[in-house]
């Protein structure tokens, strides 16, 4: 068991890494459903099918279908491409950098003991909706209106001009 989270661990990393240093956006997304489905299976050795399953479906499935077809509606040219400013550049490793900071302290924070008592039915549908409909309504709603924008936002980005050529 512990060689196939060492193996899901060691895809994952890659595998997230190539997103980030992918030249090409449509490798950068089959990458990342390659993450998706390492998620996925650590879902599973927690005994989460549930969320193993949810996983796979949405984010593998719908979302990053959704993706690859706004990538490929969106006219991605390295020459219409606007050059982003130094000051841009400065401010995306910075963020970055406080983004590494953050998760670096969550891990040091982290309470987890090796051999400690794990709740093997956390992940189970039953838990997970009285969790989601109780203690989390209110950003399970915001979650659900968030991705009606985003998906708007995708329709619109993906809109082409009436004189626009295809490619």
């Amino acid at each position: 068991m512990i060689h196939v989270f060492w193996f899901l661990l060691f895809l994952a990393v890659i595998s997230a890494s190539m997103v980030v240093f992918s030249r090409n956006p449509i490798h950068s997304v089959l990458y990342l459903i390659i993450t998706f489905f390492a998620l996925s299976g650590h879902y599973l050795l927690l005994n989460a099918q549930f969320l193993a399953v949810v996983n796979i479906i949405v984010y593998a499935g719908a979302i990053m279908v959704l993706f690859l077809f706004v990538i490929m509606f969106l006219n991605l040219r390295r020459e219409t491409e606007v050059q982003k400013p130094i000051a841009v550049k400065f401010a995306a490793v910075i963020s970055g950098l406080i983004l590494l900071a953050v998760l670096l302290g969550a891990l040091v924070k982290a309470d987890a003991q090796p051999g400690s008592e794990v709740n093997s039915q956390i992940g189970m549908v039953e838990n997970l909706g009285k969790v989601l409909f109780s203690d989390f309504l209110l950003p399970f709603e915001l979650a659900s209106v968030l991705f009606l924008v985003a998906m708007v936002g995708a329709i619109m980005l993906g809109k082409r001009d009436p004189g626009e050529p295809t490619i």
